[in-house]
């Protein structure tokens, strides 16, 4: 499949669609809606919806019924951003080319904005236009994701990290902050798709691994994280192993699955 154009045509969609889901800054409190916008919208590759909707075409689902979960997972990882970036965190000046959102509107409002987007993305994820036990599935899914088991949990471990850090300690590191999101974005896509068990079980197997390979991919990147721990070599090799792996649990999925195959090889090999 040509990779670019899919990928051209899902931020489309994607983006159109958070552009119409996110309050508008005529709407009380225009502020903090303002925020909200500026932290979302622009550049942005939209990997994490864009899996969303993959998964759910690979299991022969309707990727448009699965939008409005899409763009809650984008809006998650929006918070998870401006969050770091606030000067008790990484304390970052500049996301994605501009000043970062704390930056941009002072502190404090960089905290609620951050509240705002992980608020709104529940509201989105309840939208759904499926039973309410498989809108239950979703909500559970991502919030297991994000919470103290996940990203959260995973951030933690990084803040109180010392500097000896052994391997163990940084796998897990990197599949709570980082790939916990990744695969549920991949799980609630199959979930929204109507996934067998079977397909189900392919999909998260699948999704485990590109989450953890997202995050090797920034570490070497970075000149940081496993790569100090491991170094790039071996960090590289276990990328590529790992990529490979999730590749071949979609083979029972058939041609629907490729391009979840193709998006696990622009993970691997993306400079940024």
């Amino acid at each position: 499949m040509e990779l670019k154009s899919y990928l051209l045509k899902r931020q489309t969609v994607i983006n159109q669609a958070l552009e119409g889901y996110l309050p508008g800054i005529r709407q009380t409190p225009g502020s903090i809606h303002q925020a909200m916008r500026y932290s979302v919208l622009g550049k942005g590759k939209r990997i994490r919806p864009i899996l969303v909707l993959a998964a759910c075409e690979a299991v022969g689902g309707k990727p448009s019924l699965a939008l409005p979960a899409a763009c809650a997972i984008e809006l998650i990882h929006a918070y998870s951003l401006v969050h770091d970036d606030l000067p008790a965190m990484d304390n970052d000046d500049f996301r994605r080319g501009k000043p970062s959102t704390h930056k941009q509107f002072g502190e404090a409002l960089g905290v609620l904005t951050g509240d705002a987007l992980l608020t709104f993305s529940f509201e989105l994820l309840s939208r759904q236009n499926h039973d309410s036990s498989m809108r239950l599935k979703v909500i559970r899914e991502v919030a297991r994701a994000i919470g103290t088991q996940g990203m959260i949990g995973g951030q933690v471990a990084d803040v109180q990290a010392g500097r000896r850090i052994d391997p163990e300690q940084m796998e897990a590191i990197n599949r709570k902050k980082t790939g916990a999101l990744i695969a549920a974005s991949v799980r609630i896509g199959a979930i929204l798709g109507g996934a067998s068990a079977a397909q189900y079980r392919a999909l998260s197997f699948y999704g485990d691994r590109v989450g953890l390979v997202f995050q090797l991919v920034d570490d070497l990147l970075d000149n940081d994280g496993a790569v100090k721990v491991d170094g790039a070599e071996a960090v590289r090799r276990r990328a590529d192993r790992l990529t490979r792996s999730a590749q071949s649990a979609l083979t029972p999925l058939g041609a629907r699955a490729e391009p979840l195959k193709s998006l696990a090889g622009f993970i691997l090999t993306r400079g940024s």
